[in-house]
């Protein structure tokens, strides 16, 4: 597939970052798209960027959609059908995500499960909707979204990152499966496996807003842990107020965005040249690609103060341990 002009695509997670990013770069080329996020006022604004730049003529909806659930993903399905006219689509980008549920031991329950159901079960449920629609088109192509945690599952040594590595990682074995499974049963279906590093979007503060874990809503005993972890990775914080640690989780949301080595819209051309290309692996932004060469060099290292000490030599991850 090496044009998105009058294609149609399906896009989860389109309210902001690389989501946004893909979407405004799609509708650019003329694909019509059908995006769903659970927050109508990012879809929104969404929306109008795409429609400012896109060819007359190309049809942009949104859908308000949680894609852990799957009568949730049934109903968007069901709308794209409706309101495209179509019984096929041609891409279909699993890109919602959160982060949470750090540690097993730690973190709440339902926490966990959440960030699980929407990272893992988001591309599983998402896959499966969609699928017949793929299926039924000439050139069909699915684009799953894991993470370099997806390989390594760590933020570095002090810090537990469970949940979401746990659900990368099915992601990553899911569409590495599928390489075959569509290679031997439906060939004009390819399917991609897109692994960012970082990148500067908002999931750290969507995510806390979502989980319930948004730091100006914090519990006195969740700052306390917070301030625990930060005490671990060797952070001075004696002295420290409970409102300045809750100010330093805000500007960590907000570093994580604006100190990226990578844009969100660079990453999301990364990965539209990659669909072109038809290249199943695709790495996003040089860290991810160090990343990945040091922990297939190193593996048994890569969960020691020393991996982390040479990969931020390598990346410049300096914020992983600020």
């Amino acid at each position: 597939m090496k044009q998105f002009a009058e294609k149609i695509a399906v896009l989860t997670g389109g309210g902001t970052g690389m989501g946004r990013e893909l979407a405004r770069q799609l509708t650019a080329e003329g694909c019509h798209l059908a995006m769903c996020d659970v927050s109508e006022e990012n879809m929104a604004k969404t929306r109008a960027l795409c429609e400012a730049h896109a060819p007359p003529g190309t049809r942009v909806t949104t859908h308000l959609c949680d894609v852990s659930v799957e009568s949730d993903l049934v109903a968007f399905r069901d709308a794209v059908v409706r309101e495209h006219e179509t019984d096929y689509v041609n891409l279909v980008f699993n890109n919602a995500g959160i982060g949470g549920g750090g540690s097993l031991i730690l973190s709440e329950r339902e926490e966990w499960d959440k960030t699980f159901d929407v990272c893992w079960g988001g591309v599983y449920l998402g896959t499966r909707t969609f699928l017949p629609l793929l299926l039924a088109s000439e050139e069909g192509h699915l684009i799953n979204t894991a993470s370099v945690n997806g390989f390594w599952a760590s933020i570095g040594p002090f810090t537990a990152h469970t949940s979401y590595s746990a659900a990368k990682f099915a992601v990553k074995g899911f569409t590495e499966a599928l390489v075959n499974d569509f290679r031997n049963n439906a060939p004009h279906v390819k399917v991609s496996l897109v692994m960012p590093g970082h990148v500067g979007t908002d999931i750290v503060i969507n995510s806390g807003k979502i989980l319930g874990n948004d730091p100006k809503e914090l519990s006195d005993e969740e700052l306390g842990r917070a301030r625990e972890t930060m005490t671990r990775m060797g952070i001075p914080v004696e002295g420290v107020t409970d409102d300045q640690i809750r100010q330093a989780l805000i500007a960590q949301g907000e570093n994580f965005r604006e100190n990226a080595p990578m844009t969100a819209a660079a990453a999301a051309k990364v990965i539209l040249d990659g669909v072109r290309e038809e290249r199943w692996r695709i790495l996003v932004g040089d860290d991810a690609v160090i990343m990945d060469e040091m922990v297939r060099e190193t593996p048994e290292e890569a969960y020691e103060v020393s991996f982390m000490e040479r990969l931020v030599e390598r990346t410049g991850w300096a914020l992983l341990q600020e």
